[in-house]
């Protein structure tokens, strides 16, 4: 579910800091029931590290959250983005990260590698203070420990989705530019679909 942003929070993140800011304001928007419920969470950054969106990718129980890495990085490639910063909450205010939240950043890492998506830090928030993977030195940590192995099933099934999402992009150019009036044998070229493909969008 896409968090909505007021343009005064679309800002530039310069440190942990500045994301905080803005989570616990989105956290705080919750109503109190899920509030005690752990949210799962992807912020999306330009190049210059401004926050294209904030999307809830996950809502669980008082103390875990199933997340899907399909959907973590589909989300965030869709917007476009080049970095990824991960946030959830520990509705307990105990900041601690567990041994899950190690193993999924350790994962989420790898997959960002292999994608050229990175993810730049994961963030453990609660209603008046945080954590950062970045700030205490963790997220280095279980980058230099790391030996996560995409298997081949997984690395297939990657690939897949991301010729899904550009099929869609490259499809959405295709429609726009026949509704302009081009050439199916043009919008082909200019799209890299088949001259077929591009008939079947008319």
């Amino acid at each position: 579910m896409n968090v909505r942003l007021t343009e005064a929070q679309k800002i530039k993140i310069l440190n942990s800091d500045d994301l905080y800011s803005v989570m616990q304001q989105v956290l705080l928007r919750e109503n109190k029931i899920d509030r005690n419920k752990e949210h799962f969470w992807i912020v999306c950054l330009s190049t210059s590290n401004q926050i294209l969106m904030i999307e809830l990718v996950s809502l669980g129980s008082v103390n875990a959250t199933i997340v899907d890495p399909m959907e973590v990085f589909s989300f965030a490639l869709q917007k476009r983005a080049v970095k990824l910063i991960l946030v959830h909450n520990h509705p307990s205010g105990e900041l601690t990260p567990s041994a899950s939240d190690k193993e999924m950043t350790d994962r989420m890492l790898a997959i960002g590698k292999f994608i050229q998506l990175p993810v730049i830090d994961h963030l453990i928030i609660s209603e008046t203070y945080y954590y950062s993977f970045v700030d205490s030195g963790l997220l280095e940590e279980i980058e230099r420990t790391s030996t996560y192995d995409l298997s081949f099933s997984q690395i297939s099934s990657l690939k897949e989705e991301l010729n899904t999402i550009e099929n869609r992009k490259a499809e959405a150019i295709a429609k726009s530019m026949l509704s302009d009036g081009h050439a199916i044998e043009v919008v082909a070229k200019h799209t890299g679909l088949t001259v077929g493909q591009v008939e079947k969008l008319k």
